[in-house]
This record gives structure tokens, C-alpha cells and sequence, in this order.
């Protein structure tokens, strides 16, 4: 393999070394999970990494409502306050993101109508979504009856324990998939 001139012309002389190894202005590329690259200096990829660790941390911390470690509720859309696809509600958090949903179409229009319309967001019925507990009473309270499709059915494993400072676990398992639940909602 030749070299070009002017490498050629710095190999020869006694400051090569020296000029590449004074090169600080690099970036590093990663590849990730979408097949994309992103391109970042050094100290971009170090803050990253901690936000990544800081980000697992709070996985590994949360609890779902049976105060067991949280269960993963989606990836695809990508879901949770921090779109880990965990609940993870941590302080930070001040919505709440915490009961994990699968979102009907009639939850989707009755959240719209109050001016968060999720579909916006890539949120379509059947999705497995973390709802902000306020609004998930909120369709809990305006109900018909057990059968009314605009409260989300939930997944209990996947639900943070938080959700149970603005619900009780009682209304939650009437509507959960994985608790013996016999609420509406959206079919599993």
C-alpha cells in the first residue's frame, strides 16, 4: 500500500510522531441498534456512557407494583419517560409516567380531547405505552363501566410502583392483562 505524498514527506522526517500525536479533535463512531451511526467527540461519548449507566441504574432500582424488579413494556415505539422501554418513573419525572398501558383507540381519542394526543407521538391502539397515572384515573373515573374500552388495559409487571401514589393496585388489577384483571380496554 503506497502512501500519499505528503504522509510520505512527514514519514521521513523526525515530527511525524509528534504531529499525530498531537491530534486531539477526534470523534468516535458507534454503531447502534437501527444500524445508524453517530459520530461523537470523546468527551461526548464519555457523557453518554454515564447517562447510559445512570439510566440502567434506575431500571435496576425500580419496582413494579408487587415491588418486584420492573418488567420491560416496549421498545417499539419506544416508551417511558426515559424511552428505555421501562416505567422508569424516576424524580425527574414529574408526570409520572408509571402505569404501564396498552392504549384502545377509544383512550387515544378521550386523551386527545384533553390535549395530548399520543398519536402524534407514533401511538396507535393495540401500543404498549407508559401513561402518566393522572391520566390513566383520569379515564378511570370518567368510565362508563368495567367495560369501557377508554380506560387502558395495564401490564402489572411492567408498571412502576409509583403509579400507586395517584391509583390503588385494586383499580390497576381490574384492568391488568397479567393479574387476573376483568376490566375493558384493549385485548392483549
Amino acid at each position: 500500500m503506497r502512501l500519499p505524498p505528503q504522509i510520505q514527506i512527514l514519514a521521513s522526517t523526525k515530527t511525524y510522531a509528534r504531529r499525530f500525536a498531537q491530534v486531539h479533535d477526534i470523534t468516535i463512531t458507534t454503531g447502534t441498534s437501527t444500524g445508524k451511526f453517530n459520530e461523537r467527540r470523546p468527551e461526548e461519548a464519555a457523557q453518554q456512557e454515564e447517562e447510559d449507566e445512570e439510566d440502567e441504574g434506575i431500571k435496576m432500582t425500580q419496582r413494579n407494583v408487587f415491588h418486584q424488579p420492573l418488567a420491560q413494556h416496549s421498545t417499539h415505539p419506544p416508551t417511558g419517560f426515559l424511552r428505555t422501554g421501562y416505567c422508569a418513573a424516576p424524580p425527574s419525572d414529574r408526570g409520572n409516567h408509571s402505569v404501564a398501558a396498552i392504549v384502545s383507540k377509544e383512550f387515544l381519542d378521550f386523551s386527545a380531547a384533553r390535549g395530548n394526543d399520543l398519536r402524534a407521538a407514533g401511538v396507535a391502539p393495540g401500543c404498549k405505552w407508559c401513561l402518566c397515572v393522572s391520566r390513566w384515573r383520569e379515564a378511570f373515573d370518567a368510565r362508563r363501566d368495567d367495560a369501557d374500552a377508554v380506560v387502558p388495559r395495564v401490564v402489572l409487571r411492567a408498571t412502576n410502583e409509583r403509579a400507586l401514589e395517584g391509583v390503588g393496585l385494586e383499580e390497576l388489577t381490574r384492568f391488568s392483562v397479567d393479574g387476573g384483571g376483568e376490566g375493558g380496554g384493549a385485548s392483549s
